[in-house]
């Protein structure tokens, strides 16, 4: 984990802690190129270093387990096999190949391209020719609405169109990965969940999750789409900010108060960066508070929290 990652988490852990709720931690494992079992126990040392706990989840247990994807794919199939059969997916045979050309097709700022339909109206016997040459199809939900909206507890009603959320998206891949977009979906409606806090690159993305929800018969979640954390020259923190990762900051000495402190100053709740542990925060947390706008990390970032 990075410190973007923290600062989302500490922001969903004070909005659970504040009401009184439930906090799940899920490991969403589901890409098998990019799991594995040390990430997963490298997330639950990063969490539990900055004073982060978690009421349900893979080490802990609880009534609506498993809480790791990877061992709740007989639940996916189950659904998407609903889905398939209500005719709310089609099989799409485009190619990799085929889907990088669409990034010159007409798409909306900030979100892509949207998936053309190429699929969409093939015949019984097209998709049998295809299936035929040996081609791999993925499955995509279709959406007959052009508008999605959602509530959004930072930004308000929130509208796009189908086009702007990327079109008919897969729900599964064509070599059998199922889709984030649908896994998230069933695990939060079979675990209950009723908020979800998160970084707002995926705000767009949202409508989907509101469209699989409501094909299910469950009902929405709130939502809270936090800003991002970028570093000093304005680029986004990701993996290879190796800098940045928590166990970084461990071994170089910077205390996890000071992460915290410093992450909770951004947030508004303390005047300036201060040593702080996150449960002196929780009775006057506010999710509505949160600054919109993105935080920019100073470039002295790493001497400001080792000075904490």
């Amino acid at each position: 984990m990075h410190l973007g990652n923290a600062w989302s988490f500490l922001l969903c852990w004070l909005a659970v802690r504040s009401k009184g709720g439930t906090l799940v931690l899920r490991m969403e494992d589901i890409d098998p190129d990019r799991s594995r079992t040390e990430f997963a126990d490298g997330i639950m040392r990063d969490l539990e270093w900055l004073g982060l706990d978690w009421d349900e989840g893979p080490d802990v247990g609880g009534p609506y387990g498993p809480y790791v994807q990877s061992e709740r794919y007989g639940r996916y199939e189950e659904v998407l096999a609903m889905l398939e059969e209500q005719g709310h997916v089609y099989p799409c045979f485009c190619t990799r190949k085929e889907l990088r050309a669409l990034a010159s097709a007409p798409h909306a700022e900030d979100y892509g391209a949207a998936y053309p339909g190429i699929c969409l109206n093939l015949s019984a016997a097209e998709r049998r020719e295809r299936m035929e040459q040996g081609r791999k199809a993925a499955l995509r939900l279709h959406c007959g609405d052009h508008f999605i909206g959602f509530h959004d507890v930072l930004r308000g009603d929130v509208c796009l169109t189908w086009e702007e959320c990327g079109g008919d998206f897969a729900v599964r891949r064509s070599d059998g990965v199922f889709a984030y977009q649908l896994a998230v979906v069933i695990d939060d409606a079979d675990q209950h969940i009723t908020q979800i806090v998160r970084g707002d690159d995926i705000l767009h993305c949202t409508p989907r999750q509101v469209l699989v929800y409501r094909l299910l018969g469950k009902p929405v979640p709130t939502y809270a789409h936090v800003p991002l954390v970028f570093d000093h020259e304005g680029e986004r923190l990701a993996k290879r900010h190796r800098h940045f990762e928590l166990c970084m900051l461990r071994e170089a000495g910077i205390r996890p108060e000071a992460v915290v402190g410093y992450l909770a100053c951004r947030a508004g709740l303390q005047p300036e960066p201060a040593p702080a542990r996150p449960e002196v925060f929780r009775s006057r947390f506010r999710l509505e508070d949160i600054p919109l706008a993105r935080v920019e990390l100073e470039p002295d970032i790493l001497d400001i929290m080792s000075r904490l």
